[in-house]
């Protein structure tokens, strides 16, 4: 606190002052200039406090900016929507392969021919309308009485 003045300098400054003021008001401007260094060193204190506050305020700016910053750049969302992506592409892929076997199942039924009698071309087979035959199921067992003996 006293870097600025040597022991030597605050004895000159007491014994002046005791001259200048004198012995009967000296404890009262010793009083006052007390009143003076504490009302400075509050407002050190108050100015040190809301410098603080300043840092503590751009620090949290800082961090939001940086956590909105990961919101935008989460991977995890860069996967979700990439994965909405898919999920639209291959939902058009199924509309697209629907349309188009539907159109291929109507060009089959206009090519098919309209009686039964047409020979098939070469690597295809007929088709026919009839069930395929099924085997008589086997007769049952005919019981044999078995007598007491």
């Amino acid at each position: 606190m006293f870097d600025l003045f040597s022991w030597s300098h605050i004895l000159i400054l007491l014994v002046v002052a005791l001259v200048v003021v004198g012995p009967k008001d000296l404890p009262r401007l010793m009083n006052m200039a007390g009143r003076w260094a504490g009302k400075a060193r509050a407002m050190a204190a108050e100015f040190r406090r809301s410098f603080d506050e300043m840092a503590r305020e751009s620090e949290l700016a800082e961090l939001r900016k940086e956590i909105e910053d990961l919101k935008k750049n989460n991977p995890v969302s860069d996967i979700a929507n990439s994965l909405t992506d898919v999920q639209g592409d291959l939902s058009k892929a199924v509309e697209g392969v629907d349309a188009a076997s539907q159109a291929a199942s109507e060009t089959l039924s206009e090519a098919a021919p309209e009686s039964g009698s047409a020979e098939p071309r070469s690597g295809e087979f007929e088709i026919t309308s009839a069930s395929p035959a099924t085997e008589p199921a086997p007769a049952p067992a005919s019981p044999t009485s078995v007598s007491p003996g």
